[in-house]
């Protein structure tokens, strides 16, 4: 007994000390009303609240900052979702522009190839009708001196109940039906368009040029004029 005493005694100055080399445990204030003054201390309070937030023992955040980050997260997946909406937005309305203006472009190429088209056929139409009347009044210009000298056997009654009076009659229903017209009348008023002037005539009685007599018969093509009409022209006396 005596021996475990003397070890007891000798192993308790080593507690003592073990004891002394301890840090000595921080006691806080946490009341709001200073007890000395009688003010409140909130500043400390919250303080002390904050550096007794308690942590996780490996030092990971806790459940309230995993939440924080958790809604951070989920705020910038959404930031990111209307991003992409509205670029999505954007380059369909650009795409729709652009789809737009290529459509008001073929529809104008449309339009205008179809005006082309148009003029084009108004030209050839146009140009085909003076061909046809050019190969027309070549072929009426060659036969004129024929008509002439059928026309002057008729004057002199020679063509009455002859075969030539038949063949004179199926000629002048010929150019009647390509619309060949006869220029030159006497009494209408004389045109350099359409008479060339072989004499003059003065006359007291004349207030203007008129044909005083048909020399050559004239002839017209529709607008064309195939041979202008010859003629005696009676003009005032001076």
């Amino acid at each position: 007994m005596a021996a475990k005493k003397r070890d007891d005694e000798e192993r308790e100055p080593e507690v003592r000390n073990g004891a002394d080399d301890r840090e000595p445990p921080v006691v806080r204030d946490k009341r709001r009303i200073d007890p000395e003054t009688g003010e409140p201390r909130a500043a400390e309070a919250d303080a002390v609240a904050d550096d007794e937030t308690p942590l996780a023992d490996d030092g990971a955040p806790t459940d309230a900052e995993e939440a924080d980050e958790l809604i951070a997260a989920e705020d910038a997946d959404v930031e990111v979702s209307e991003s992409g909406n509205s670029l999505d937005a954007d380059i369909d309305h650009i795409l729709s522009e652009a789809g737009q203006r290529e459509i008001e472009e073929y529809r104008d190429r449309a339009a205008r190839a179809e005006a082309e088209l148009a003029n084009f056929r108004t030209r050839v139409e146009r140009d085909r009708q003076a061909n046809r009347e050019a190969v027309v009044a070549d072929v009426i210009r060659s036969l004129l001196p024929a008509i002439d000298d059928l026309d002057r056997a008729a004057a002199h009654g020679d063509l009455e109940g002859s075969p030539l009076e038949l063949v004179a009659q199926k000629m002048r229903a010929g150019f009647e039906r390509f619309g060949v017209r006869r220029v030159g009348e006497v009494g209408e008023v004389f045109d350099p368009g359409i008479h060339e002037a072989i004499a003059q005539l003065p006359s007291a009685e004349a207030t203007e040029q008129t044909v005083a007599d048909v020399i050559e018969v004239g002839y017209a093509l529709g607008e064309r004029l195939v041979r202008p009409a010859k003629v005696a022209v009676r003009v005032p006396q001076e």
